[in-house]
């Protein structure tokens, strides 16, 4: 293999994203240098931050970078290596990127057993998504059994193992989904209490009846509207674990009607970005890790076939065509 293929930032969007802002190339594969390995990436994983990162926009990370590989965690094997502490054949989760081979120093490398959960589950429910539900969960909300949690976007990657999390801590659990289809495998599948169905047309009137008790915690993945009627409901004290807003990863403004409920119930609202916790991975990775081995955390892919189709599933994530984790296969 002389060259391999990779998807880079041509454009960065003004509004929604479009298949023209991303340009697949093929590279010639890099000679490695001392301390270097390279791995085939097996699955790329796609999420809802990589919108904001297409802006040149100050936040809390550097913009991506226009003609550079889209960033992305991956996780794959080994080819070759001249590092010490990697073999080739060894499994290993990485910030790889839109590409089908990556070239690493070890830094941020996590070695992998396929042997104990599924490779792609190393991206989802045994990864960053399932770490941002146990920080969240256990670190911000840290709720008592006979409370009540409000997971947005509750069948995807992140709210699914909330929700699972919280029953096993005797916690109750109410999710907001977008279709039937989807809140019924949150209640049916994933072990909810409730869902809502937010496009149904009567999403307040809706939560009152799931959540006839008030809500002690709020797991926001998507802002706007959704937020709104969850704060609502909201007891005195509750607290918000603040995740995601892709309500707005477009550009788009996103209004609150209830903002006078976070005095009014002394809400505790902390926004969180899980790779600035690190500290904290090695226990929830094993916890998650055990959890899903034996059963107890269940989860759901959407999978495209082949780096080129990477575009589109990223489209169809942000408007919410994906159903669980979604990932691309590469190998």
């Amino acid at each position: 293999m002389n060259t391999y293929q990779r998807i880079v930032l041509a454009a960065r969007p003004q509004g929604e994203v479009e298949p023209g802002h991303f340009r697949l190339e093929a590279v010639p594969v890099p000679v490695l240098r001392e301390g270097e390995l390279l791995i085939r990436n097996r699955y790329l994983s796609l999420d809802p931050y990589m919108r904001g990162r297409m802006n040149d926009a100050r936040s809390y990370a550097a913009p991506q970078a226009l003609d550079e590989t889209m960033i992305g965690g991956t996780v794959g094997e080994v080819l070759a290596s001249r590092h010490p502490s990697y073999a080739a054949g060894e499994h290993v989760v990485a910030m790889g990127g839109w590409a089908e081979l990556t070239v690493s120093d070890g830094t941020g490398l996590r070695k992998v057993d396929p042997a104990a959960v599924p490779l792609s589950a190393h991206l989802g429910a045994v990864g960053m998504p399932g770490m941002t539900a146990w920080y969240g969960l256990n670190r911000i909300l840290a709720l008592q059994p006979g409370q009540t949690v409000c997971v947005s976007a509750a069948s995807g990657a992140v709210g699914g193992i909330v929700g699972q999390l919280a029953k096993q801590h005797g916690v109750r659990a109410v999710g907001i989904a977008g279709g039937a289809e989807k809140c019924a495998y949150v209640v049916d599948e994933l072990g909810f209490d409730a869902c809502v169905d937010y496009r149904a047309g009567n999403l307040r009137d809706a939560l009152k009846a799931a959540a006839p008790d008030g809500i002690d915690g709020i797991f926001e993945n998507v802002g706007g509207e959704v937020f709104d009627a969850a704060l609502a409901r909201t007891n005195p004290f509750a607290r918000v674990a603040l995740c995601g807003m892709i309500a707005g990863y477009n550009g788009e403004d996103i209004p609150m009607r209830n903002v006078r409920l976070l005095l009014a119930n002394r809400i505790m609202l902390r926004g969180f970005i899980v790779t600035e916790h690190l500290d904290c991975w090695p226990e929830g990775l094993a916890e998650l890790g055990r959890l899903v081995a034996s059963g107890r955390i269940k989860y759901r892919e959407s999978v495209s076939q082949g780096l080129a189709s990477a575009p589109e599933a990223f489209i169809g994530l942000l408007k919410g065509r994906n159903f669980g984790k979604q990932l691309v296969a590469l190998a």
